[in-house]
């Protein structure tokens, strides 16, 4: 198996990122982006994809903290998209529950090379912590165009905002766990009737 790790720098006028990742890994994390309730569910993600994933970013968080949640999103997309290469020999596809107290949102994913985003998602309320709500959507719209995977989304049902948040995070770590498995039985093949991913 080849060695899938990637790292990936971006930096404009409103942000300097650097994300490096091994999709082997073992779940340890290495976040500071300066938005602690990001930080706490990117590490939420390394955790339960199995990923190594180390994310430092600087961003104008004087303004607020849209451009680096964005962004954050846009650099960890290249870097899978990297790690993946040609992604032969891999599940492809990849769906998971994850159920938190009163929460339950799914998440399915297709590594497909053609990005896309269903997000069925609400919040009760506005933030969560220091965080507004409505920026998750805009990492996940940003880490699912930028990986070239198609993600949809959909909690379910929940009350508390955090554990939707979590749980949204959670269910896109476990599919992406599957979906990024190597498979034996594919002997290094495509995943695709086509011969190979994208459009």
């Amino acid at each position: 198996m080849t060695n899938r790790t990637a790292t990936r720098t971006r930096a404009t006028k409103e942000t300097d990122i650097t994300v490096t990742l091994d999709l082997d890994g073992t779940g340890k994390a290495k976040i500071s982006t300066g938005i602690g309730f990001l930080d706490h569910m990117l590490e939420g993600f390394a955790k339960h994809s199995l990923i190594d994933l180390e994310v430092t970013a600087k961003g104008d968080l004087h303004i607020d903290m849209h451009h680096t949640t964005e962004d954050v999103g846009i650099v960890m997309g290249l870097a899978v998209a990297d790690a993946l290469g040609d992604a032969k020999g891999i599940a492809r596809f990849g769906h998971a529950y994850v159920p938190m107290d009163e929460t339950l949102t799914r998440a399915s994913l297709d590594i497909s090379k053609r990005p896309y985003l269903i997000w069925k998602v609400a919040f009760p309320r506005d933030k969560v912590g220091e965080m507004d709500t409505e920026l998750f959507k805009e990492w996940f719209h940003a880490f699912a165009t930028n990986s070239g995977m198609c993600l949809h989304v959909e909690n379910l049902y929940g009350d508390n905002s955090h554990h939707i948040a979590e749980s949204c995070f959670k269910a896109l770590a476990k599919a992406f766990d599957i979906a990024t498995k190597i498979d034996p039985r594919r002997a290094g093949e495509t995943p695709s009737t086509k011969g190979s991913l994208g459009s």
